[in-house]
């Protein structure tokens, strides 16, 4: 099934929508436990410090919302949008957890983010850029919305390089996710279709080709797990200064 513009992003919030409830479960699963020490790498990237607003594009259940929130406080704030109306109440419910503040959470649509140019002070998504309708489109925006000299930071699936590593990981994936999420969950459905996004989203090489693509400057990957997961960053370049005269 191949799904693109409007019927993706009806598609993947209905997906979302449906498994919200067990999202933070299967994620921990399908990352055996290792999705944490990712999301602090990605908060690393970004440069989060002390007094600066970050946005959190797609943000899920906020796990990485409240990663980079602690890393902002005191003063700093981050603002997490997503489509899935059920996974930000499971957001909700994260954060109320905690003792962190600080977190704005939004329903809105990543491709057309509804912020100001120049707003923030980086910007984030974790496991979401794969299922925006338009890859190049969810990217632009995010650039557009982060300041100049900001960096734009993914988490997601990649790529594995080395080849026998590559064969196994594949292969694995495409038996044990759906099937776990048939038994924990009963949603095979749904994570057939996480499979899918996973298997033909870009690799890190190509994805950080992208964001260069996009305007952003000093791009480059971050290769976890083997290159399972891989960090891709860019910054947001300065404007270019007016030309002298000689």
């Amino acid at each position: 099934m191949s799904l693109t513009g409007k019927d993706k992003s009806e598609y993947v919030r209905k997906t979302f929508n449906s498994i919200a409830g067990n999202y933070d479960l299967m994620n921990t699963l399908m990352t055996l436990g290792m999705d944490k020490r990712w999301r602090k790498k990605v908060v690393q990237t970004v440069k989060a410090e002390p007094g600066l607003n970050v946005l959190d594009v797609c943000c899920g259940s906020g796990k990485l919302s409240l990663e980079i929130a602690k890393a902002v406080a005191p003063g700093g704030s981050v603002k997490g949008l997503d489509f899935s109306e059920k996974m930000l109440e499971e957001a909700k419910k994260n954060i109320a957890s905690t003792n962190v503040e600080g977190i704005e959470l939004i329903q809105g649509d990543a491709m057309n983010l509804p912020f100001d140019n120049d707003t923030f002070d980086g910007a984030t998504v974790g496991w979401g850029l794969r299922n925006l309708p338009d890859l190049h489109k969810g990217i632009l925006e995010m650039v557009r919305v982060v300041k100049p000299g900001s960096m734009v930071v993914s988490l997601d699936m990649a790529k594995p390089e080395i080849p026998i590593f590559r064969n196994i990981y594949w292969l694995g994936f495409k038996t044990i996710v759906p099937l776990l999420g048939k038994i924990w969950a009963d949603k095979q459905p749904e994570y057939d279709y996480l499979f899918r996004s996973a298997s033909d989203f870009e690799s890190q090489k190509e994805l950080a080709k992208i964001f260069g693509e996009s305007g952003l400057i000093n791009t480059g990957y971050i290769n976890l797990f083997g290159g399972v997961v891989a960090v891709v960053y860019g910054q947001k370049g300065h404007p270019n200064p007016s030309k002298r005269t000689v």
